[in-house]
């Protein structure tokens, strides 16, 4: 006796005995389905088929056979449900790998039609596109070099660069008491150069301007004291930032940047509210110990930020090579590189004092983000891009998207969402919504994504790898000591996958993360998205515990306030008068107590406090108001900062 054959049932995996041609009874589902094959009641008989050698069909009870062992407490319909839906996510059979066919196509291959016929081998393109990259350094350093020359201010010298946020006083006490650490006050001046679009930069954290709490606006405090106020007649408070007072008194322009020269002028009272070129400054009717005004009418050889230039000869030359390559590694590296060096040197730098440093800074990004191109470019461009020959939509499509997500500190500047942290969520005016609307036009764009990979048979593969992400950033989040912190890059890497297929939609949406990428690394390196509190809050208020101040005690013109010792790890107390330190006491250093003495009756004072732990200190408590009819509006519960 020879040995037996075995048929393997792919659904159930129910080893079957071979037979001959068997006709099974048919029966409804129910319990009987879950009876085990080659038991002696199954009933079979046997007969002639009068459709030829065609094989019926396995009963419903036959198919379940092996997998109701297990299943067997699952609803048959929910079994059948499950395993339809499991058939329709295959999508359908034989895939349909999704292709865009060009729009005109005789005009959108011509350039590389016209290349291919003249220059037919493989070391003529290499030399070409070697020379096109020539082209483009050249012209982008000479740019970049006239750029960066600071230029020369007559009888000041040549200027200073400074950051949007420059200025020359420093939050809380950090200038020490009285102010000593910010010296001078008056009588020096300052040759600066401001960049271009500094009108964006906003304070991200609350900062107290007497009993005001000012965020996520422009940091400037006073200006003209009338309509018609020249430059030199307009007054800033000391810690306003230098670059947008500039533009706010109309020295210098927000487009392309500029040159000027600050002037001290010492303690200057009532700081004048106004709304001009655009920045709404800030009011505070007290003194403060150091100002500063514009110098007019000098003349000087300033060369302005030419970052429009600059964008005119990155976006022109990308634009040539989007047009004439068919090739997809010579097409995403060379937009990779020249957009990657566009944001970090012109767009979208980060803070630096000079060139030199920038660039050691950018090419010492650039080296692993170079790496993570890569990654991208296996699994995400290069299926994409691979046989496309629309290359005019490419052009408008993937590349302007990309344009798009480098340039989101211009593009994307009016969505209230400077940072995804718990806190700007609940503060920032605009912010839940604006993240509502994002997370269902993301969720709205992958369902269309998703239905594309359904029609190319990738949907199990790729839901598999965004659980796999979705399980990884829940982890995240439960990590007790650190905060998930989604970052432009994490975001595009995140995405990225699912722009796979060739589509018109994936081109434009691929290319946008790209961008987002190129700009997130380029501007801010490869930060942690996990990360401590400390990391999260920068200059913003710690939490710490604030002194307990008594009922101060009023005189004619002086006021007297008192407090407790200190509660463990602090041993000092800290006072602000009008932003200004100018107190400091310490454990065993006398009382608990300081008398201060008006300077102007028609002046407002504010009075703040904050604990010390050596030279550290906490937050401040809010602004109590010493009034001008003498009378003390007590401090409201909270921190400052």
């Amino acid at each position: 006796m020879g040995p037996k054959t075995h048929d393997y049932d792919a659904e159930n995996g129910a080893l079957l005995e071979e037979q001959p041609s068997w006709q099974y009874e048919h029966r409804d589902e129910g319990p009987e389905a879950s009876i085990p094959p080659g038991r002696s009641d199954m009933r079979m008989q046997s007969g002639s088929s009068d459709t030829g050698d065609s094989q019926p069909p396995l009963p419903v009870w036959l198919r379940e056979s092996s997998k109701s062992f297990t299943w067997r407490w699952v609803p048959v319909r929910v079994r059948q449900v499950a395993r339809a839906v499991v058939a329709w996510s295959k999508g359908p059979d034989p895939p349909q790998i999704q292709k865009i066919t060009p729009f005109f196509p005789w005009i959108q291959e011509a350039p590389a039609r016209f290349i291919e016929n003249h220059l037919p081998k493989r070391r003529h393109k290499a030399a070409l596109l070697a020379f096109f990259y020539f082209c483009w350094l050249l012209t982008f350093n000479l740019v970049l070099n006239h750029s960066a020359q600071a230029g020369n201010i007559e009888g000041y010298g040549k200027p200073q660069p400074i950051w949007c946020g420059a200025s020359f006083w420093n939050a809380g006490n950090s200038c020490g008491l009285n102010g000593n650490r910010c010296r001078p006050f008056d009588n020096a001046t300052l040759a600066f150069r401001c960049p271009a679009n500094c009108k964006a930069v906003k304070v991200l954290n609350p900062h107290a301007v007497g009993d005001q709490e000012i965020n996520y606006q422009s940091y400037v405090i006073g200006g003209p004291t009338e309509e018609n106020s020249t430059i030199p007649e307009t007054v800033y408070r000391g810690d306003s930032f230098i670059c947008q007072a500039a533009i706010h008194s109309g020295l210098v322009g927000n487009d392309n940047g500029g040159c000027g020269v600050a002037l001290l002028s010492g303690e200057q009272s009532t700081f004048t509210p106004t709304e001009r070129h655009g920045i709404q400054s800030i009011g505070f009717d007290s003194s403060f110990p150091k100002s500063f005004t514009f110098v007019s009418g000098l003349s000087s050889k300033c060369v302005r930020d030419l970052r429009w230039p600059l964008l005119a000869v990155t976006c022109g030359f990308t634009t040539i090579l989007s047009l004439c390559t068919t090739s997809p590694p010579a097409f995403f590296c060379s937009i990779f590189t020249m957009l990657f060096f566009h944001v970090g040197l012109v767009s979208d730098p980060p803070n630096h004092s000079d060139y030199a440093s920038l660039t050691s800074l950018i090419i010492g990004r650039f080296l692993p983000a170079a790496f993570v191109a890569f990654v991208i470019y296996r699994f995400s461009v290069k299926p994409q891009q691979t046989g496309l020959t629309a290359n005019i939509e490419r052009t408008v499509l993937w590349l302007g998207g990309a344009w798009v997500g480098g340039l989101n500190n211009y593009t994307f500047a009016f969505i209230p969402l400077q940072r995804l942290t718990p806190h700007d969520l609940q503060v920032q005016a605009g912010a839940r919504l604006a993240l509502v609307l994002v997370v269902v036009l993301i969720f709205t764009i992958a369902l269309g994504q998703a239905w594309y990979l359904r029609l190319e048979g990738r949907f199990p593969r790729y839901l598999a790898i965004y659980s796999l992400f979705v399980g990884f950033l829940l982890l995240c989040v439960v990590v007790p000591p650190l905060n998930l912190r989604i970052h432009h890059y994490v975001l595009a890497l995140l995405l990225l996958p699912g722009t796979r297929p060739q589509t018109r939609p994936g081109l434009l949406y691929q290319g946008i993360l790209v961008g987002l990428f190129i700009n997130g690394v380029a501007r801010w390196g490869f930060d942690s998205i996990m990360q401590t509190t400390v990391d999260l809050r920068g200059d913003g208020q710690l939490g710490s515990l604030l002194p307990n101040i008594t009922a101060p005690v009023l005189g004619s013109s002086n006021i007297t306030f008192s407090w407790s010792r200190p509660p463990h790890p602090y041993d000092g107390v800290s006072v602000l008068v009008n932003d200004v330190e100018r107190h400091r006491w310490y454990y065993g250093e006398g009382d608990p107590s300081h008398t201060f003495y008006r300077n102007d009756e028609m002046e407002n004072e504010y009075f703040r406090f904050g604990y010390m732990s050596g030279s550290e200190t906490g937050d401040f408590s809010k602004a109590g108001i010493w009034e001008t009819d003498g009378g003390f509006k007590e401090m409201e519960s909270g921190p400052s900062k």
